[in-house]
């Protein structure tokens, strides 16, 4: 099975396009690449029961971050908000730039 070529990446801003948090921006933390989803830090937060593991942790329902499909989320650009990504060659090496502004990314 082949893995699809994404261009988000970890630590990209990016703002949630569609959805219950539609709006909502953070810092990608983990992209699963087979399955077509990423974790946001602060987006799609559910509850989860946790069992007490050492005498020190707690236990209980708390929250975490689930995965969110990869064409529900875009990078933000500094300069101009929501953008795709378009490539540039500079030289030997392959840059990431803002498809409306031209900015790297």
């Amino acid at each position: 099975m082949a893995e699809t070529k994404y261009k988000l990446r970890k630590e990209d801003q990016v703002q949630v396009i569609a959805g219950k948090d539609k709006g909502k921006q953070g810092k990608v933390i983990k992209i699963e690449r087979e399955k077509g989803r990423a974790i946001v830090a602060g987006v799609n937060m559910v509850k989860k029961a946790m069992k007490k593991r050492k005498q020190t942790d707690r236990g209980g329902i708390t929250e975490i971050e689930a995965p969110i499909q990869l064409s529900n989320v875009m990078i933000v650009c500094r300069k101009c908000g929501p953008t795709r990504i378009g490539y540039k060659i500079e030289g030997d090496a392959k840059k990431r730039v803002c498809r409306k502004c031209g900015e790297a990314l």
